[in-house]
C-alpha cells in the first residue's frame, strides 16, 4: 500500500478501458497524479469525464508516440493490449513488441516502477498465441536494466458489463437452445470480479514489497467450466441443454471455419480457454497486498 500522504506520478496504458479507465479514477481519488494513455481519436475517451486525471494520446506500438507520455513518471500501470484476435500478428505487435516500448521508454525517463497487466493463460499447457504474446510481454518487463516491476495475473474477469472473455461466454451459452461445449467442462478456473483486481492493482502502487513479484489475481472460488455455464445462466434466469463434444472434434471444425473465414486462431484461443486450467493460487497477493477477492458464486449474484 502506498504510504500516507505520499503522492505519485501514474500512468496508466489502455486508460480508456473497462479496467483501465476505473483504475486511473481510484488512482486519481487517492490522490495521485494520474495521467491516462489512450490511443488517438480514442472512441472510449469519454469514459474518463469527470475524472482528475490528465489525457495524453499514444499507441504502444509506436515507440516514438510514448516518450511524452512517460515524461515525469514515476510509476506505470502497463493495462493496454489485444485480447481478441482474428489476425495473430496483432498479438505481437501490441502485446510483445508494444509492451517492450514502454518498458523502454519508462528505463528511459527514469520511472522507479513497472506494473504489468499479463494473463494467467501464460501458464496453459497448450499456449494461444495471445498467451505467447504475453509471455514476451512478461519477459521485456523482467529483463528491463534497473526497472522495479511486478506482474499480475489475472484469471477470468467478470464484471456487470461482463469483461471480455466472461461477455462472449454468456453470449455464446444464451445463443443455442442446446449449447455445444468443449469437452466435459472439467476445465478448473477462478474468475475474478473486476472491482476486486482494481483494488489489488491500487494496492501495489508505492508498495515496495511488491518488486520483482509475479501475482495471480484469480478470484475467491475454484469452479469448472462447466458448473460457470451454469451460474452464469442461472443469473440470466435462462435453461440451458449442455452437449459436451470431443476437443478433436472442435479443432477440426476450427480449422475449416479458419479455411473459410479467416477466424481459426480465435477460435482455437476460444476453445483452448474452455479446456485449460486456470487455477491460479493468489495466497502471495493476499499476504503481501491484502488482495482478497470474493467466491465466483456471491460476486456474480
Amino acid at each position: 500500500m502506498t504510504p500516507p500522504g505520499k503522492t505519485l506520478r501514474i500512468l496508466v496504458t489502455g486508460g480508456a478501458g473497462g479496467i483501465g479507465s476505473r483504475l486511473v479514477e481510484k488512482l486519481a481519488a487517492a490522490g495521485h497524479k494520474t495521467r491516462a494513455l489512450i490511443l488517438p481519436a480514442d472512441p472510449l475517451k469519454n469514459r474518463l469525464a469527470g475524472i482528475n486525471c490528465e489525457i495524453v494520446e499514444g499507441d504502444v506500438a509506436a515507440a516514438d508516440t510514448l516518450a511524452g507520455a512517460l515524461a515525469g513518471i514515476d510509476t506505470v500501470y502497463h493495462l493496454a493490449a489485444v485480447i481478441v484476435s482474428t489476425d495473430p500478428a496483432a498479438f505481437g505487435k501490441i502485446n510483445a513488441a508494444g509492451t517492450a516500448n514502454v518498458v523502454k521508454a519508462a528505463t528511459a525517463a527514469g520511472a522507479r516502477h513497472f506494473i504489468y497487466v499479463s494473463s494467467a493463460s501464460v501458464t496453459y499447457g497448450k499456449p494461444t498465441p495471445y498467451a505467447k504474446s504475453k509471455m514476451a510481454g512478461e519477459d521485456a518487463v523482467r529483463n528491463a536494466p534497473g526497472l522495479p516491476w511486478t506482474i499480475v495475473r489475472p484469471t477470468l474477469v467478470y464484471d456487470r458489463e461482463g469483461g471480455l472473455e466472461m461477455e462472449m461466454f454468456l453470449n455464446y451459452l444464451k445463443k443455442f437452445p442446446v449449447v455445444p461445449f468443449v469437452g466435459m467442462g472439467r476445465a478448473r478456473k477462478r474468475p475474478v470480479y473486476a472491482g476486486d483486481m482494481i483494488d489489488g492493482l491500487a494496492r501495489i502502487a508505492g508498495n515496495e514489497r511488491t518488486y520483482g513479484k509475479t501475482y495471480n489475481f484469480s478470484g475467491g472460488e475454484t469452479v469448472t467450466m462447466l458448473e460457470l455455464a451454469r451460474l452464469l445462466l442461472e443469473h440470466e434466469g435462462l435453461k440451458r441443454m449442455i452437449l459436451p463434444l470431443p476437443e478433436v472434434m472442435w479443432m477440426a471444425a476450427a480449422a475449416v471455419v479458419g479455411a473459410f473465414t479467416g477466424s481459426a486462431v480465435l477460435v482455437r484461443q476460444g476453445i483452448r480457454g474452455f479446456i485449460e486450467d486456470a487455477d491460479l493460487d493468489n495466497a502471495e497477493a493476499l499476504r503481501d497486498i491484502g488482495f482478497n477477492p470474493v467466491p465466483a458464486r456471491e460476486g456474480i449474484r
